[in-house]
């Protein structure tokens, strides 16, 4: 019997390992993430794909609720804790039931005691392993490393929260946008909190400086998402003189000296200030044995980590030969070197390896820095 195009097409795919994890990210309630989340649904369900809704909470809203009542729902599962009955996603069901997408609404939500799992991001991880294509939503101020940022411009202590590494396993992130302008505008017409509340929300949460600033910070974790996903393509670009580099990626190389701090702390701010991203190096050449060297080389490693650096350690005969490969391989555009010596010998031992740096390292920005205790 001859095949069909379409059973030709199963035959030749490569096998899928896992599913497909989308997130749509907002910055605040009410800027549309559920809604849109769910229009994507509908509109897959319209090519023939199976698609269930595991969990979504409407909050009241009508047009949500319109919009989920054209979609297959797996029951939720009713817990009983302490006297009073839950519902959770029923994670088993949704894996019987095997569809082949399924919305999961709210991804920082933490289980009700007795549920499978303890958070609902753990949920989603075992339908993706199961080869269950995933959508979901969450807000921007619920992941873990911009809570205090959120407690200091909102005054709001965030309870639940999605670890940073959770997005690194997001294949695919859309931005669910509106200006705050217009947010203000759907919240004063009732389309996010009953009217008895809007006038409260708009004058704590919602006021417009922390809208701001919340967008902003969402751009970033959508701009650093979209950097993630073009790193294979600039590994094999196969044309050097084409740039696809979007994001600065800065490296600063450091030694055992305790004044390194000073540069990884100058470096972290460069990267804070254009999210960049930030790698801490060290080329060990054979010379710092001694156990008071090695406490402070730590202690310097330490630090990095702090401020959100990737800590790197080479090996290499000398440091501006391991330094070039380094920036070379890992498309770095800026790099930090220290400075302490202002005369004699070292200086120009010194003024030498930044010379051979430059001749065997790409096109990168150079910043000499003088080092210096705080």
């Amino acid at each position: 019997m001859q095949k069909t195009p379409e059973q030709w097409l199963e035959v030749t795919a490569p096998e899928k390992k896992s599913g497909v994890f989308k997130l749509f990210l907002g910055y605040a309630p009410g800027v549309g993430k559920t809604y849109s989340m769910l229009s994507e649904a509908i509109r897959r369900k319209s090519r023939g794909e199976d698609v269930v809704i595991g969990v979504v909470e409407s909050h009241g809203r009508q047009a949500t609720k319109e919009l989920a009542g054209r979609l297959d729902i797996v029951p939720r599962k009713q817990l009983n804790y302490k006297g009073t009955m839950f519902e959770e996603m029923d994670v088993d069901a949704i894996l019987a039931r095997h569809p082949q997408v399924v919305l999961v609404d709210e991804l920082a939500h933490t289980n009700i005691e007795g549920s499978k799992h303890h958070k609902r991001y753990e949920d989603v991880f075992e339908l993706l392993e199961n080869n269950i294509d995933v959508l979901s939503t969450m807000n921007v101020q619920h992941l873990e490393s911009v809570t205090p940022l959120v407690h200091k411009i909102t005054g709001i202590v965030v309870r639940e929260t999605v670890p940073d590494w959770v997005l690194k396993r997001v294949d695919e992130i859309v931005l669910s946008d509106v200006t705050p302008e217009a947010l203000a505008t759907r919240m004063r017409r009732g389309d996010v909190y009953p009217m008895e509340r809007v006038d409260r929300a708009l004058g704590s949460f919602f006021r417009p400086s922390n809208l701001i600033a919340l967008r902003e910070i969402a751009l970033r974790q959508v701009a650093q998402v979209v950097d993630r996903s073009l790193e294979p393509y600039i590994k094999t670009e196969i044309d050097p003189g084409r740039d696809l580099q979007v994001r600065d990626r800065i490296a600063v190389g450091i030694s055992t000296n305790p004044a390194a701090q000073y540069l990884v702390a100058r470096a972290s701010r460069m990267a804070q200030a254009g999210n960049g991203e930030l790698f801490v190096v060290y080329v060990d050449i054979g010379r710092d044995d001694d156990p008071e060297r090695q406490r402070s080389l730590q202690a310097n490693f330490q630090f990095a980590e702090n401020l959100g650096a990737q800590v790197v350690r080479l090996k290499g005969k000398d440091v501006a030969s391991a330094m070039a490969e380094f920036v070379r391989e890992n498309h770095i555009t800026q790099v930090i070197f220290g400075h302490s010596a202002t005369s004699g010998w070292r200086r120009y031992l010194f003024l030498s390896a930044v010379h051979r740096f430059l001749r065997d390292a790409p096109a990168v920005d150079v910043h000499i820095v003088k080092q210096q205790l705080n």
